[in-house]
């Protein structure tokens, strides 16, 4: 909960709440936990019908009000809507029996990456290597999955862990 000491930092952290609140109504969406309409009236009056929506109005809001007040951050109405669809979101799906027995899959899958490219750093992209001498093995695999998202890392680890199917030309 601390609060970075740059802008940038700062911009980074208020962007990256913006980015996973949205994924995760997403992400809720695409496993039939929730629909565009149990999002509450109220936010989706606020903050938009859409994904699209409502990130262009988190983001455009924080612009706006930045550059008018010079403090990072998001008009009262517009904070606190996206507080409440955070509460929302914490009610149906953070704890939300189905989501939460998924997670010991999930904690699987991003153990046996992680074990994976710690054994096999050559197997990191380029871009990342370079980071192995700085950061070392660990931290540098770490900021590997971390930046993946729920897709590519089940994408990489079907491609790592789970055989392909047999193709038999006749």
């Amino acid at each position: 909960s601390r609060l970075p000491e740059t802008w940038e930092g700062q911009i980074v952290r208020r962007a990256d709440k913006i980015a996973y609140i949205n994924h995760d109504i997403d992400d809720a969406m695409r496993a039939g936990i929730l629909t565009d309409s149990d999002i509450p009236r109220a936010i989706r009056q606020v903050l938009g019908e859409s994904h699209r929506d409502r990130i262009n109005t988190l983001v455009t809001n924080m612009i706006s009000h930045t550059l008018l007040t010079d403090e990072l951050g998001m008009d009262e109405e517009i904070e606190q809507a996206m507080k409440s669809l955070r509460d929302f979101m914490f009610e149906r799906v953070y704890r939300n029996p189905r989501a939460k027995g998924e997670e010991a899959k999930a904690r699987r899958i991003l153990q046996q990456l992680y074990e994976f490219y710690v054994k096999h750093p050559e197997k990191l992209p380029p871009d990342f290597r370079p980071q192995l001498d700085f950061d070392g093995m660990e931290r540098t695999v770490c900021d590997y999955i971390a930046g993946m998202t729920d897709k590519y890392a089940m994408y990489k680890y079907d491609e790592l862990f789970i055989p392909m199917a047999w193709q038999v030309r006749g």
